[in-house]
């Protein structure tokens, strides 16, 4: 769900995407694993595995899809198909696929090594908790929280059992589990599992490693997205000074440090703070991965939010265009983040009153959601809420309220009834009835809302 873009008394709210929970929240297990025999085939092996984690850490997806393809053809021809070793190689497989938002192809990849990892190693290995969790990643980028949330929890329970509950491992799927919940708007569930995940970390691994930077961003992220934003900033600020000290000032994970903090600053208008920060995490990022990797596309993206927020249009859309400029070439033109940046790029049209191009922008991102996400997703809830958006304020009341009452209808299902995006919903609505007259569900409507609002999560 996207930070809100633009809010206008009783006027319709637009929600733009940014990215803010950038790495760590998820992170990918057993994606590159080794330990093949030592012999001419495994060997052969070993180096594929290591080529397609230099193109995945390159960004070039597709040249690292065709070598992870030989890698698995290799694993099979040496070990055979029901190898731990072939279900590392289906597991990279799958991983790219996922980060291309390919969902379809990734799932039985990440099924069928989940399946020979239970059948080799049993059903309570550790290796077999690493799939488990993959797969529940999947899920949850697919929006299908009730089946990711017990693949989370048996990934879980396996990591306790087989190393203790005070083991990183464990820290790491507590993380997991929290960010699932911070994802469905369950605050109260999810910052106790933060905690805890933080807490093991320091003790494990001392106060200044980069997985404690890792707990301590996410942390900061659960508050700003209650608003809590004192006690989002000091944690924001250590998780940005550990990374700086333990990987280097010019790291790619301090690039993300950066845009979070500047995301904070961005959030409370504090545009003279966020401006530096948006234009080192470019300058870190460009340098460490060229200019035109995703990490790229979505700095500039983040700070044309900004430029954007400030009214600085003629700043924001090359910037816009850049971004997808890039998406669209390295993650292909029905990538979720390509929809970002259409998203984004038709609020700032809508902004300036250039409803012409506003619209076909907003209809292709809807386009790419749906077909990416499914039908029912809580980002098609924002799309949808967009353009109806766009038709209030051309005064088209008709095209929008069904959108309105469909993308309320998504986020009431996923989300309950008195979740903060549900609040949005009920005042969208609530504005297109008054424009048509109907003051009195107007009022229930926006009652609705503010007794949303009012409640402590």
């Amino acid at each position: 769900m996207g930070r809100l873009a633009i809010m206008e008394a009783f006027m319709p709210i637009l929600e733009g995407r940014t990215n803010r929970l950038l790495i760590g929240l998820l992170p990918l297990l057993l994606a590159f694993g080794a330990g093949v025999h030592a012999y001419a085939q495994g060997i052969e092996w070993e180096t594929l595995n290591e080529e397609v984690k230099s193109l995945y850490q390159k960004g070039q997806y597709d040249r690292a899809i065709v070598v992870a393809k030989k890698a698995l053809d290799v694993a099979e021809q040496v070990v055979g198909p029901d190898h731990p070793n072939v279900a590392t190689s289906l597991n990279n497989l799958a991983e790219l696929y996922r980060i291309q938002g390919q969902y379809a192809q990734a799932e039985p990849l990440y099924k069928r090594s989940l399946a020979i990892k239970e059948k080799a190693l049993g059903p309570d290995h550790p290796a077999v908790a690493a799939s488990l969790n993959n797969l529940a990643l999947l899920y949850r980028d697919k929006g299908l929280y009730a089946q990711a949330e017990p693949l989370y929890k048996r990934s879980l329970a396996i990591w306790e059992k087989a190393l203790g509950p005070d083991h990183p491992d464990v820290a790491m799927s507590l993380n997991n589990l929290a960010g699932l919940y911070d994802t469905q708007g369950q605050y109260a569930q999810a910052e106790p599992l933060f905690k805890r995940s933080l807490t093991i970390r320091e003790k494990a691994l001392g106060p200044d490693h980069p997985d404690v930077a890792m707990s301590l961003n996410n942390l900061a992220e659960l508050y700003v997205t209650q608003g809590q934003y004192a006690l989002a900033e000091p944690l924001h600020k250590r998780s940005l000074a550990i990374r700086e000290k333990a990987l280097g000032p010019g790291h790619p994970d301090v690039a993300v440090s950066l845009n979070n903090l500047a995301s904070l600053y961005l959030t409370q208008c504090q545009y003279t703070q966020a401006e530096p920060l948006f234009k080192r995490s470019i300058s870190i990022d460009e340098k460490a991965f060229g200019t035109t990797h995703p990490a790229v596309a979505r700095d500039l993206n983040n700070l044309a939010e900004l430029y954007r927020s400030q009214g600085q249009y003629a700043l924001a859309e090359p910037l816009y265009k850049r971004s997808q400029a890039i998406r669209e070439k390295t993650l292909g033109p029905d990538h979720l983040d390509v929809a970002t940046c259409m998203n984004n790029l038709a609020v700032l049209y809508r902004a300036q009153g250039q409803y012409a191009q506003a619209e076909p922008l907003f209809k292709r991102s809807l386009a790419i959601t749906e077909k990416a996400l499914g039908l029912d997703h809580l980002d098609v809830a924002v799309s949808l809420n967009n353009l109806a958006s766009l038709y209030l304020t051309q005064g088209q009341y008709a095209l929008a309220e069904p959108l309105y009452k469909r993308s309320l209808a998504i986020r009431e299902k996923a989300l309950g009834s008195n979740h903060p995006a549900v609040a949005t919903g009920l005042e969208n609505l609530a504005a297109l009835c008054k424009a048509t007259n109907r003051a009195a569900e107007a009022e229930a409507l926006k009652k609705r809302a503010e007794a949303i609002r009012a409640m402590k999560r």
